[in-house]
């Protein structure tokens, strides 16, 4: 959604207060409503079960081990086992699979009893690779493994996906809905809950801070084509307008009026958030948060994830541990020592924890920017470790990591299914294409907001759209690569049409898709004579503007093109395919930075102007989404954290 779009929905009529809330009981006395948890939970089979089921002779099979539940009980929906594609094989092979199901699951997080057990034990256990008599038993196990094989979940173990009604896929303030097609964007969020298991990671229980809070916000981008992977960070005390969300019980992971076991009675089922972005969570839940989010970026969210404190630290712990690096102690006022030593060092769950929660430290004074530029820092890390052969070439590693994952999580439209085939389209991706930004904001006011920098955030969101070049991406080669405050990109500014380029090699993204016509009167049209014939132009603009359509002085094109073409920048596509409509055989292709002006670039194949078909009317077009412009121009100030980066700060 453009800014100030007349068709957005308008803000809904104030309802209750935040500090009307009232707290839920455990067990208020209604009966559950319908409809109001997601559905999209379903089971898979382990590799090693499933090639067993198919194929080989029936042997004893270790049951799945379930660790305990720690976390409160939200609904889950159960499905039949969904068995997902495994690729060719022999089925000679099943004895040198690993039993996935038979993971260790690490138990209490105590520092001192998990202090690297991983580590430990490693030079004892088993190789992973149990068919080195075979070469092409090797080869398979290898192909099992790169294809996602070894990621298959049990049912059992599936079945304790929490899932959550958090999406909202028919959004007006979803930028350019056709052009991020395709796009995979997971909102993940680190909750803050002291409730159950929580209350012994060392921040307190619920008589500290009762409810639950998003402590961490990153939106997760990974474009069509699978190229790269962005990870925009929010700060927590984000500024925003109030708004009215549905109330959420974080107990029972439900929405609607929240019964008040003091009063007896139900409070409002709409409330207000505060000013700050966490507030959305802590009202409203999880839809609540993802409202504001798209709202903020323009981004389809289409998955949502969060992980409370118990998940995080048994993820790292079934990791064995993440590598972070410190050019000081960390010492915290409210944690008090994280880090002991400066330097290169692996920390397990417990300490990870504190790591990147941490908001008081001593040598920073930069609040939650130091927090988020360790979190940064740790997830490029985490992300190393996980596509490094040590995990990827061991099924149980991996698996013991997914089941730390989904017996702590709380997600919407994610399936085993989904992250496998995920997991399968971006093993190419090398750690110098993936970039952590954060949101760029201004100067913190006087009730501690820290105010977003409106154009910078839609310059930042635009070129993640656009799947344009951010700071510090370097190609696949690149095994590390500093962070720093980067620059923008070393491009121009972008500008109309006139300064299109494509990159070498680039691959043409036609689409053809179907599009509902807009009134010309609505449309403002730019005709560049794109040929040596005078006058061109100045016909066309006459005749558009005779069929109803806003014009502006035509121009001469500096370049020439083989045909006319009509160029719009995203969330205009309405109007361009109407502007298109009215030329003949007239090509379409998105650029950046020409807003909601339509540029029609004439070639030698313009003929006339005919009249568009009547508003409301349903077309079918071809548009070129290629990246055809300079880069969107970014704020030299922006933030940045590339994930092959191992430098020490």
């Amino acid at each position: 959604m453009s800014d100030g779009d007349k068709d957005a929905t308008p803000d809904p009529p104030r309802a209750s207060a935040p500090w009307e809330r009232f707290s839920a009981p455990a067990d208020p006395p209604v009966e559950d409503r319908a409809g109001e948890r997601g559905s999209h939970a379903d089971g898979a089979l382990s590799v090693a079960d499933l090639i067993a089921k198919i194929g080989a002779p029936t042997a004893t099979r270790h049951s799945h081990h379930r660790a305990d539940d720690e976390t409160p009980d939200l609904p889950i929906d159960l499905q039949d086992t969904q068995v997902i594609e495994t690729p060719a094989y022999s089925f000679e092979l099943v004895s040198e699979l690993p039993d996935l199901g038979a993971a260790h699951y690490p138990n209490d997080l105590d520092a001192e009893a998990q202090h690297q057990p991983t580590r430990e034990a490693k030079r004892g256990r088993r190789p992973v690779l149990l068919a080195a008599r075979s070469l092409a038993a090797v080869f398979a196990v290898l192909a099992l493994t790169l294809t996602g094989g070894a990621w298959q979940w049990s049912t059992s173990t599936n079945n304790r996906l929490n899932t959550i009604n958090a999406l909202d896929p028919n959004s007006r303030d979803i930028v350019d809905p056709n052009g991020q097609y395709g796009d995979e964007d997971f909102l993940v969020v680190g909750m803050d809950s002291r409730a159950g298991a929580n209350a012994d990671m060392g921040a307190g229980d619920t008589d500290v801070a009762d409810g639950t809070r998003s402590d961490t916000v990153m939106l997760v981008n990974i474009p069509a084509n699978r190229k790269r992977v962005v990870v925009v960070s929010f700060p927590r005390d984000l500024a925003i307008t109030p708004m009215q969300c549905e109330a959420w019980n974080p107990e029972t992971g439900k929405y609607g009026p929240i019964y008040d076991q003091k009063t007896g009675k139900f409070g409002p089922r709409m409330v207000y958030t505060e000013t700050k972005l966490n507030s959305t969570f802590s009202f409203g839940g999880p839809k609540c948060l993802v409202k504001e989010i798209q709202k903020l970026s323009g981004l389809s969210i289409n998955r949502f994830i969060a992980v409370d404190f118990v998940g995080f630290a048994r993820m790292v712990e079934a990791l064995g541990g993440v590598e972070v690096c410190s050019t000081t102690p960390l010492r915290d006022y409210e944690l008090g020592t994280v880090l002991e030593h400066s330097g290169h060092q692996v920390i397990n769950g417990t300490t990870a924890l504190n790591y990147v929660r941490a908001r008081q430290v001593t040598t920073e004074n930069n609040g939650d920017y130091g927090r988020i530029k360790r979190q940064q820092l740790f997830l490029s890390s985490l992300l190393r470790s996980l596509i490094s052969e040590d995990t990827l070439l061991n099924p149980n590693k991996l698996n013991n990591v997914v089941n730390m994952f989904i017996g702590n999580s709380y997600v919407d439209n994610v399936k085993t299914r989904d992250l496998v085939q995920l997991g399968q389209s971006l093993h190419g991706v090398a750690a110098g294409h993936i970039t952590f930004v954060t949101v760029p904001t201004g100067v913190t006011d006087q009730n501690g907001d820290e105010p977003p920098r409106t154009a910078d955030m839609k310059a930042l969101f635009a070129a993640i759209i656009n799947d344009d070049p951010l700071p510090l991406e370097n190609d696949h080669n690149a095994q590390s690569l500093a962070t720093s405050k980067a620059s923008g990109p070393t491009a121009t500014p972008t500008g109309p049409p006139s300064s299109t380029r494509k990159p070498p090699g680039a691959t043409p993204d036609i689409r053809r898709e179907q599009l509902t016509t807009t009134s010309p009167g609505d449309i403002t049209v730019q005709v560049s004579n794109g040929t040596g014939q005078t006058g061109l132009a100045a016909t066309a603009t006459s005749q558009l503007k005779h069929n109803g359509f806003n014009v502006m002085t035509p121009d001469d094109y500096p370049n020439s093109l083989n045909a006319t073409t009509v160029f719009f920048s995203p969330g205009n596509e309405r109007a361009a395919a109407t502007v298109a409509s009215a030329f003949a055989n007239a090509k379409i292709a998105r650029v950046n930075g020409i807003g909601q002006t339509v540029q029609v670039v004439l070639g030698p194949d313009f003929n006339s102007v005919t009249a568009p078909p009547p508003s409301g009317s349903s077309i079918s077009v071809q548009i070129d989404r290629s990246a055809s412009t300079a880069a969107t121009k970014l704020p030299e100030d922006l933030t940045v954290t590339n994930a092959a980066d191992t430098s020490c700060e």
